[in-house]
């Protein structure tokens, strides 16, 4: 008997995420809803929080310093990316990008646990499930889509720092930036993200042919 559950697309166009760097302050609100909402053990973690930290002091060059220190918080998950690097790696199509909202899911039937999407995914989106013995991973909330709810992350932020839809209208309200210190190169698997850096966080966005 399948113990995966499809469900109808919750949109004809790609979903994606915009996250406020500027505005998260690190709260992990959003990890601990998720890690809730799908009664993961310790260590598995579909959304991430992590700190990012660099920079220093520039001498003037005429006895004084500049300051160029950062530090900022960033929230991660998968990113249902158009190019996800574990679809094209996964050997039984287990790991599968969705027609439509282009969510991209496990469907737990054919998994065997190997591994390969892991190791291919930039971002660490697919985990381990150590019960199963398979791999699991964000799904964007797919069952409460489905109900007209939105992602537990985005519902639980309680200053706004998560939102979540079209990925072309979010481009269209918020840029396209997606490439900030701390997050692998855009051109590898073109997730569906866009991040308002923290201050600090810009990191020149590369354009690609």
């Amino acid at each position: 008997m399948s113990q995966f559950k499809e469900y109808a697309p919750v949109s004809p166009v790609q979903l994606g995420f915009y996250i406020d760097s500027a505005r998260c302050s690190g709260c992990k609100a959003c990890q601990v809803a998720c890690k809730d909402k799908n009664n993961l053990e310790p260590g598995r973690r579909f959304r991430r929080v992590y700190e990012v930290n660099g920079g220093g002091f520039i001498p003037t060059g005429q006895g004084g310093m500049l300051n160029d220190v950062y530090a900022y918080t960033l929230s991660i998950s998968c990113n249902h990316c158009d190019d996800p690097a574990c679809t094209k790696n996964c050997p039984t199509t287990a790991m599968h990008k969705r027609p439509g909202d282009g969510i991209v899911r496990v469907n737990t039937d054919r998994c065997v646990g190997c591994g390969y999407c892991a190791w291919s995914c930039p971002y660490g989106a697919p985990q381990f499930n150590p019960q199963t013995g398979q791999m699991s991973k964000c799904d964007f909330c797919i069952d409460l889509q489905a109900r007209g709810e939105k992602p537990v992350c985005v519902a639980t932020c309680p200053l706004g720092a998560i939102h979540f839809g079209p990925i072309d209208e979010l481009r269209k309200v918020f840029g396209t930036q997606s490439e900030v210190k701390g997050l692998p190169d855009a051109a590898i698997t073109r997730p569906n993200l866009i991040v308002k850096p923290h201050q600090g966080a810009q990191r020149e966005e590369k354009h690609h042919a």
